[in-house]
């Protein structure tokens, strides 16, 4: 359905396309898994907003794209939704690659208004005519940067609309009978209609301009005695609502209005997320991001395996059960970090401080100081958010702090905006950060309460979504270990990409070839001398990393063996490279990439034979 249709749609019409929206984003996400109840909670203002706006021309920048489902159907891609987040399928964010209508990338929360205060602004400078929208969830509000946009577009004069979607946190509510009646006295067709052709008259004129001035004050006055809910006013924004947001036809008119204003218009809507899906509806979390289930009745297809994040959060509790002085953080992801059941069990030891990572590091930074011990887990790709905090309040006076790094490598199905494959780099360059790195279940146990119980200073343990691999031993926790011996060339790796070293060993085997394993198990201090020495025996040594080649483990020790005058080494390193990497099953990327035990056994044998 192109912009031309959906602009002449009646109000029955645009209401059944809503339900027919609703109706295939639940079958499509039933079988490919992904963000349902963030999709289902926006269907309404989605099509408002296609209704009213040409998304080819105008820009509408989501945050985060969790909410991007209907728009992807509505702009001729209903068709691929059965290949939602499968490698060469559509991505389950945004993407401008995609289709013109996706004004931007959106994967990590809390940007849109600045990105699309970017916008109007580049719109001014070029003398171009198209609107600017930006859609945040409330969820976005919790974090700084959302407040920093809003702060600066509210008192840039540019043309903006700000469709906030409120589905459950408080802002600040209006109170009282008096407060609900002006709200919605302010909002009915006649009065908007009226405020239009007033500004419009009074403007005409110096003495109509200095009226307006006088009226515009004395409605000020009257609003600040009785709405509580003057933020955004305060900030420069037109500001309408809390309106129903699953009334697709009054959000039609409303956004119809909030275009012919030429200022900063933001739309509050109310809205139940996973809208129209009674599992969702009852169970909004678990279903903001799921595998593939049953429609019928919303129960996984598949099994849940135990995986790197459970055993975490079940290691978290035993701690906090030996002692008083454990705390967890996580930063909105408390059931994905694997804290819930610690979250039930301890309340006072826990806390969830919304999708803001860079306070979460300083807050964690003030606890150490004052004698806790704080393990705050933040999944690798938002740890970025947290770098300066993380040097700044943590490393530089050497505090206690434990970073439980989930989702370390590549992550699958969300793509290059969620894919950990920085942190090695990023990490390994704050002076006295120790990173340890299990490659089981049991290393994780042992390595995480190393960190807790042992370790003096700041300290990350990075771990992969997911359950482990065919090694399942406790290796050791610093240094590097040998896990299987050999003659003709070492692979050194570490976390689960031992799994693949081990793999690329056995299918060297198969061709007569002797491979030595080394595992390292902390990657900072980085043990270069059991791994130089074993090299040294075979004469060839390939570094297997699921992380980027600049900041990776191979080309620091390349480094430190030209440091030393080390000879005798012929050294290849097999990594992501430096790109981006897609969506895909984390098996399909390793492959696609060059990392699986395929490759890096054929990487091995290229060596060999060029020797």
């Amino acid at each position: 359905m192109g912009p031309e249709q959906l602009n002449t749609l009646t109000d029955l019409q645009a209401k059944l396309l809503c339900d027919q929206l609703r109706e295939q984003i639940i079958d499509s996400v039933s079988r490919t898994g992904g963000h349902l109840a963030s999709s289902l909670g926006v269907v309404e203002a989605t099509v408002a907003v296609h209704r009213v706006f040409d998304l080819e021309t105008d820009r509408l920048v989501f945050d985060v794209g969790h909410q991007c489902y209907a728009h992807k159907i509505l702009t001729q891609r209903g068709g691929q939704m059965g290949t939602l987040r499968k490698l060469g399928g559509l991505s389950g964010f945004p993407k401008p690659r995609e289709h013109r209508a996706d004004a931007f990338i959106a994967g990590h929360a809390s940007n849109a208004v600045s990105v699309a205060l970017g916008m109007a602004r580049a719109r001014t400078m070029n003398r171009e005519d198209y609107c600017v929208l930006a859609m945040l969830g409330d969820g976005a509000m919790t974090g700084g940067l959302a407040y920093e946009g809003l702060s600066d577009a509210g008192q840039s004069g540019e043309q903006l609309v700000v469709i906030l979607n409120d589905n459950g946190m408080s802002i600040t509510k209006n109170v009282g009978g008096m407060a609900n009646h002006l709200a919605q006295q302010r909002l009915k067709p006649q009065y908007l209609q009226f405020k239009k052709v007033y500004r419009k008259v009074t403007g005409c004129t110096a003495v109509g301009r200095g009226l307006y001035r006088f009226t515009h004050r004395a409605k000020q006055a009257v609003k600040d005695a009785v709405l509580h809910c003057s933020m955004f006013e305060d900030m420069g924004f037109t500001y309408l609502g809390p309106v129903d947001g699953h009334d697709v036809n009054y959000l039609t008119r409303l956004l119809r209005y909030a275009k012919e204003l030429n200022c900063p218009v933001l739309l509050h809507i109310k809205t139940v997320k996973g809208k129209g899906y009674p599992p969702a509806e009852k169970e909004p979390d678990h279903f903001h991001g799921v595998g593939p289930f049953n429609r019928e009745d919303g129960t996984p297809l598949n099994q849940t395996r135990e995986s790197f994040s459970s055993v975490f959060g079940d290691t978290m509790r035993q701690l906090a059960r030996e002692r008083g002085d454990v705390c967890a953080i996580t930063a909105a992801m408390p059931d994905g970090t694997g804290l819930t059941e610690f979250a039930r069990e301890y309340p006072n030891c826990f806390f969830d401080v919304g999708i803001a990572e860079g306070h979460a590091a300083a807050m964690a930074a003030g606890m150490a100081k004052q004698r806790v011990i704080p393990v705050a887990a933040i999944y690798s790709t938002f740890l970025q958010r947290a770098y300066d905090m993380l040097i700044h309040d943590v490393a530089i006076q050497g505090l206690h702090v434990v970073f439980g790094v989930d989702r370390a490598g590549l992550s699958g199905e969300d793509g290059e905006t969620h894919h950990g494959v920085f942190d090695v780099g990023y990490l390994s360059s704050v002076p006295g950060m120790k990173i340890y790195c299990p490659a089981s279940f049991e290393e994780m146990r042992a390595m995480l309460r190393y960190a807790v119980e042992k370790v003096r200073g700041p300290v990350a343990v990075r771990y992969p979504k997911g359950g482990e691999g065919e090694f399942s031993a406790l290796c050791g926790i610093e240094g590097a270990s040998v896990i299987r011996p050999g003659t003709d060339v070492t692979i050194a790796a570490y976390g689960t990409m031992v799994n693949e070293a081990l793999a690329a060993a056995r299918l060297l085997g198969e061709k007569g070839k002797s491979a030595q394993v080394v595992k390292w198990n902390s990657i900072s201090p980085l043990d270069v001398d059991t791994v130089a020495s074993c090299a040294q025996k075979t004469g060839i040594l390939l570094v297997a990393e699921e992380c980027m080649d600049a900041g990776c483990v191979g080309r620091r020790v390349a480094a430190e063996l030209a440091l030393r005058g080390v000879s005798g080494i012929r050294l290849a390193l097999v990594n992501l490279g430096d790109r981006f990497v897609q969506h895909g099953t984390v098996a399909e990327l390793r492959a696609l990439c060059g990392i699986d035990g395929a490759s890096i056994a054929h990487r091995a044998l290229e060596v060999m034979a060029n020797g």
